[in-house]
């Protein structure tokens, strides 16, 4: 600023100088910066004249003269600082795009930065997935960023269901030993995999050995099998018996009468 301020004096001086020796002096123009007359030498860009050491970078102030320069909102800016300022920028290096861009998921590229965020390859003709704003080729999506069914270990690419600490197709998740769906929405967990309820009470052992259905409440414990109380009953008079007050023939229980009556003494 010192040194404009100087320049602008001796250039006043001088011409006061030739004005009083009797030499006329005709500006050149109004220089665009600091609006006053050009008598020396001129540069003409942006269709207005400049001193030359007045034509600057707007950013950096670095004087131009004859480098190449861009114009922006009517300013004169260096290479660098236009790229570097009004210039689209790489998601991926952050730096400024000045040839070819690829514009995706709603940012710029360097065409050789758009790349696989997981394996680093460029995108074949299946182009590429997107997951949380990055893009990925087909195969690290399947692999890497997709989740895997617990019920068929392949890749779940769109309706899921969340059960058991696991991912499942909605097809999949189902009694994974009558591979019935759950039609209510209900079912029953066993060492990390769902079942019907008949099925996940065979697997606990707690299905009656009289009705075969599920025991819900008071069980009796016998011959190595769980019963119903109900269901608990002799195995020819169809009498209700009690834990402890029966006799056993062929893994089949009897009351003391038809035990006696059918196997003979020896056996009571």
């Amino acid at each position: 600023m010192v040194l404009d301020t100087k320049l602008s004096s001796m250039l006043d001086n001088l011409q006061s100088d030739l004005h009083r020796q009797g030499v006329t002096t005709q500006a050149k123009g109004i220089c665009a910066a600091c609006n006053k007359p050009i008598i020396g030498h001129v540069l003409t860009a942006m269709g207005r004249p400049w001193h030359p050491e007045h034509f600057v970078c707007a950013h950096c102030s670095t004087e131009m003269g004859t480098k190449n320069f861009f114009e922006h909102n009517g300013q004169p800016y260096c290479e660098k600082d236009y790229y570097m300022l009004f210039s689209p920028q790489c998601a991926f290096c952050q730096g400024p795009i000045i040839d070819k861009v690829v514009t995706a998921l709603e940012k710029t590229w360097h065409p050789e930065h758009f790349l696989c965020a997981a394996c680093g390859n460029n995108f074949g003709e299946e182009g590429f997935h997107e997951k949380e704003g990055k893009p990925y080729c087909h195969s690290c999506f399947l692999e890497v960023v997709s989740f895997l069914c617990a019920g068929c270990s392949t890749p779940i690419l769109d309706n899921y269901i969340a059960a058991i600490n696991a991912y499942w197709h909605p097809h999949c998740f189902v009694c994974r030993e009558c591979f019935v769906p759950f039609g209510n929405g209900s079912f029953f967990e066993h060492n990390g995999l769902p079942y019907c309820e008949m099925h996940y009470h065979a697997h606990c052992g707690s299905l009656c050995a009289g009705c075969h259905k599920p025991i819900a409440g008071r069980c009796i414990s016998a011959m190595g099998h769980k019963f119903h109380p109900e269901h608990f009953v002799c195995a020819f008079c169809l009498k209700q018996l009690n834990k402890g007050m029966f006799k056993e023939r062929n893994d089949k229980p009897y009351c003391h009468t038809c035990c006696l009556k059918l196997f003979g003494p020896s056996v009571v």
